[in-house]
C-alpha cells in the first residue's frame, strides 16, 4: 500500500454562480521516501488537491472519491480524526510564510501552541526545547526563538514554516510553492534542505509548483495537472525526455534554458472552470486536436510501465 493513495478525487467549490470543479476525478500516489512533483499553470487545481488531503477546504465543498493515507480514508474520516493527523502525520508548507506566521507571536509561541495542541500535557519548557532542536535542523540559530516573524528574512521565515511542519516528523509533507518569492540561492538552499530531511525522516513529499526546473532537480515522479484533471504522470526523467500529452510538451517547450534562442508559450489560457469546455479541457489549445476530443474526455492509458496519460493520441 502506498503512503498516500488518492483515487478518483473530485473537489467542487460551491459558488453563487454554480459549482466550480477544481479537481476532477484525479488519481495519484505518493510512496514513502519519494517526492512527487505536481505541476501545471495557475488555477489548474494543484493547491486545492493539496488542501483536500488535509481537509482544510471551505465548508460546503463537495468532495468525492477517496484519499487513503496510511490505511485511513481521509474523505470519510470525521473532524476528530483529521485533527489527529493534521500537523502530526500530515503537514503542509504554505506558499507565503509572512501571511501564515502571526506577527503578534514570537517564534517560540508558534511552536508551543502547535505542540501543545497535539500534546496538551507537554510543558512549555519541553516544547521550547523541541522547537530549538528542529530550528537548528533547518539552520535557524535557536537563540533567535524569542524574536518575531518580521525580524527574519523571507528565506528564514520559510525555514521556520518548514520547521513547524516537521516538528512531529510527519510521514507526508505537502510543500505548496515552498520557494515562492525567494531568490535562486535561497531557493536552492530550501529545496536541498527538504531533500536532506526527506532522507533523514524517510518521508513522502508532494511538491506543488509551477517551476519545472525544481521538479527536474528534486522530484522522483511528476504529475501534470490541467483544469482539474491529471493529464500525465510518470518518472521525472522519463517524462522530461519523452513527454506524451500535448500540454506537457507545451509546458516543457516554454521553459527557458541556456540553449534557448526563441521564446515559446502555449497559446490561449486555461479554461473558466465555471464553464469548462466539453470533452478534453485542453482541446481548445491543443495543436493535435481531433474531432472527438471535444465530445468526450479521453480515458487514462498506460503506454508503458510507470506512465499514465489522458489523451486520445494514445488510446
Amino acid at each position: 500500500m502506498s503512503l498516500l493513495d488518492i483515487s478518483h478525487l473530485t473537489v467542487a467549490y460551491r459558488t453563487r454562480s454554480g459549482p466550480i470543479v477544481a479537481v476532477n476525478d484525479a488519481t495519484l500516489r505518493v510512496e514513502r521516501g519519494t517526492t512527487v512533483g505536481l505541476v501545471g499553470e495557475s488555477g489548474c487545481g494543484k493547491s486545492t488537491l493539496g488542501k483536500a488531503i488535509l481537509g482544510i477546504i471551505p465548508e460546503g465543498t463537495r468532495v468525492e472519491g477517496s484519499i487513503v493515507f496510511d490505511g485511513v480514508d481521509l474523505v470519510a474520516a470525521d473532524e476528530a480524526t483529521l485533527q489527529k493527523y493534521r500537523g502530526r502525520n500530515l503537514s503542509l508548507v504554505f506558499q507565503d510564510p509572512m501571511t501564515r506566521l502571526n506577527p503578534l507571536m514570537t517564534i517560540r509561541d508558534h511552536f508551543v501552541e502547535l505542540i501543545r495542541a497535539h500534546e496538551p500535557e507537554t510543558e512549555k519548557e519541553d516544547a521550547e526545547k523541541r522547537a530549538r532542536e528542529i530550528l537548528a535542523a533547518v539552520r535557524i540559530p535557536p537563540d533567535r526563538i524569542k524574536q518575531y516573524p518580521h525580524e527574519f528574512s523571507g528565506g528564514m521565515r520559510q525555514r521556520i514554516m518548514i520547521a513547524l511542519a516537521l516538528v512531529f516528523r510527519p510521514s507526508l509533507l505537502i510543500a505548496d510553492e515552498p520557494t515562492t518569492s525567494l531568490d535562486v540561492i535561497v531557493e536552492a538552499q530550501i529545496l536541498e534542505l527538504l531533500r536532506s530531511i526527506k532522507r533523514e525522516f524517510d518521508m513522502g513529499v508532494l511538491l506543488i509548483t509551477h517551476n519545472l526546473g525544481l521538479v527536474a532537480e528534486y522530484a522522483d515522479e511528476i504529475a501534470v495537472m490541467y483544469a482539474g484533471h491529471l493529464a500525465e504522470r510518470g518518472g521525472v526523467l522519463d517524462v522530461f525526455e519523452e513527454p506524451q500529452h500535448p500540454y506537457t510538451k507545451g509546458l516543457l517547450e516554454s521553459v527557458i534554458d541556456l540553449d534557448t534562442t526563441e521564446l515559446r508559450s502555449i497559446p490561449g489560457q486555461p479554461p473558466d472552470l465555471l464553464h469548462p469546455p466539453s470533452g478534453c479541457p485542453f482541446h481548445p489549445r491543443c495543436p493535435s486536436v481531433m474531432p472527438h476530443c471535444s465530445t468526450s474526455f479521453p480515458p487514462i492509458t498506460r503506454p508503458r510501465e510507470g506512465r499514465e496519460v489522458a489523451c486520445y493520441l494514445y488510446s
